[in-house]
This record gives structure tokens, sequence and C-alpha cells, in this order.
């Protein structure tokens, strides 16, 4: 085969993959979709997504749907958020969202709540239609000692205009929660709190507990009321619990006392005897003296023994008659 016959086919070769490199590169589809939909882009435009790294799809779908939907979007503004990474599709869903529900809401805030983090289609949805937010059970002690347990529910709508820096669900749970417990512990009853559990929500409300928070409080709602322990009486208790074990201290502390008091006249008792033992001791010495010295005579010292054997006498004669008496009456 020729040159001459080679060379055709080469042409119509590089003409195919060029065609096939330009569908690749260049989003053809898409733009021929767009101007189906009366967008009016350049195709040097979608070209030039291809080299500023963006998905071109990405971009130009979303402008066709706010296209339809009657919004004033450029391509620059869904590109450049595109860019610093927030969601092209779901902005342009929330200001079509808006756009239906009479909200005032622009490009640039729609797109500052999406790159904050917020789920901006569900913030312009809560608007429309409000979220309820339920509380688990809350507790508080109404004067009287009995704990109420209370559940509420909050009907928030959210206030796009602090959805960026505004506060969350669970700062207003917490508030709501010290509301409850500040309203049931200024009660002087917990059957008050049963008869009128709307003054809960009433004190609540009041309060204006949304200052702060992306959400505006429509109503707080007392879903459940329950009465739980008696606080005041298992306090009572366990005071009394506690000065029954002061007391036994107290008690105890004076026992031992009254012991060691006990061990000490022992002691002493027993000292007093061994004084007597001892000067008991000192008797036959002193008599031995004055036998000596002529202080006192033989005679005296006979009648003197016959003394001690008279009272030993005596002695043993009451302990026999004791005895005595102690076997009649065990024998009556």
């Amino acid at each position: 085969m020729g040159t001459e016959q080679l060379f055709p086919l080469i042409v119509v070769a590089v003409l195919i993959i060029a065609i096939a490199i330009l569908f690749t590169f260049v989003p053809v589809m898409l733009w021929i979709s767009a101007l189906a939909a009366g967008v009016r882009i350049s195709i040097f435009t979608l070209v030039g997504m291809r080299l500023r790294r963006v998905v071109p799809r990405m971009v130009i779908n979303p402008l066709i749907k706010a296209h339809k939907a009657g919004l004033d979007v450029k391509t620059n503004q869904l590109e450049s958020h595109y860019l610093a990474g927030g969601n092209v599709d779901r902005v342009v869903n929330a200001l079509i969202a808006a756009h239906r529900a009479n909200i005032e809401l622009s490009f640039e805030r729609c797109a500052a709540i999406d790159l904050a983090g917020r789920d901006v289609l569900e913030a312009v949805q809560m608007s429309v239609n409000p979220k309820v937010i339920e509380t688990p059970f809350i507790a508080g002690v109404a004067m009287d000692g009995i704990e109420v347990k209370a559940k509420a529910r909050i009907t928030v709508r959210a206030n796009i205009d602090r959805l960026v820096g505004g506060a969350g669900e669970d700062t207003v749970i917490a508030r709501v929660g010290e509301g409850v417990v500040s309203t049931i512990g200024s009660s002087k009853s917990h059957g008050e709190v049963l008869e009128n559990p709307d003054k809960i929500s009433q004190n609540v409300l009041s309060k204006g507990l949304d200052a702060g928070t992306a959400f505006e409080i429509l109503s707080i709602d007392i879903a459940d009321v329950d009465i739980g322990k008696n606080i005041g009486a298992m306090l009572q208790m366990d005071q009394a619990e506690a000065d029954k074990n002061i007391a036994q201290a107290k008690a105890e502390e004076r026992r031992a006392m009254a012991v060691a008091q006990e061990q000490e006249n022992i002691a002493k008792v027993q000292e007093m005897q061994a004084r007597v033992v001892e000067a008991e001791a000192e008797v036959p010495l002193a008599l031995a003296e004055a036998l000596r010295s002529g202080n006192m005579g033989v005679m005296d010292y006979v009648n003197y023994k016959n003394v001690l054997a008279d009272t030993d006498m005596r002695d043993m004669i009451s302990k026999l008659n004791k005895e005595d008496d102690d076997y009649t009456d065990e024998q009556k």
C-alpha cells in the first residue's frame, strides 16, 4: 500500500483521536445541555474550569437549576464557592427554597452559612417548617422536698441571620433545662407543679432563652411530668443517721473514758493496799523496838496477842454464821 493510500487513513485516525480528546477534556455535552436550558456559557469557560481543577458539572448543573428557578446567580459565584470547599448544589437548593418561601437570603450569606459547616438547606426548611426538639427528663426539687421530673418539647425556627456564630441545639436544651429546674425549685410544693405544668413553660419562655442562638423559640410545651424520690425525707434520714453515728461515737468515747477511769481507780486501790501491807510489815518492827526501849512490857505484848487472837476468832465466827445463813437461804 502506498503513501498516498495511507495518508487519508492517518488523517481520519488523527481526527478521531482529536475528537475523542476534545470530548474528554471539553464537556461538550454539558455545554449543549446548558444552551438547551437557556444558560449562555462559553465553551472556553468550561475549558478554563478544567484548567482550574473545577468539575464543570458541579457548577453548570446547579447553574441550570438556578436559572430555571428564576435566580440571578453568576458562574463565578458558584465556581468560587466550589473552590472554597462549599457544597454548590446544596447552596442553590437552599436559595431556591428561600425564594419559593419569600425568605430574604442572598447568595453571599447562604455561601457563608454553608462554609461555616451548617446545613443551609435544612435551615431554610426549618424556617418554613419549625422543628420540635424534645428534651430528656429534667429533674428538679420543689420546696417540700419532692423530686419532680419534667420532659419538654421545644418548637424552634431557624434564625438565618444568626446561623453564623449562633449557638446550636445543645445550648437551647441546656437553657430550657436550667429554666425548668429553677421553676420547679421555686414552687412551694410538687402538687403546685402537677396542677399547673404550663407555669413551667410560661416562666421558661419569658426568659428569652433564644438570645445568641441560631434559633427562634416559638413555644415550650411540657410533654410529661413525673414524681421522683422524696429528696427531703432522704436528706433527713441521712442527717439522722449521721447524728446517730456522732452520738454513738461520743458514747463510745465516754465509755472508754469510764473504763480508763475505772482502771485508774483499781490501780489506786492496789497502790493503797500495797501501802497498807507495807505499813503492816512495819508493825512487828515497831513492837520489837518498843520492847527493846522499854516502852512496852511483856504483859502488854501478851494482851496485844490476845486481842489479835480474839479478833481472829470473831472473824471466823462471823464467816461461819454467814455461811450458815447462805445455806439456809438456799434450802428455803
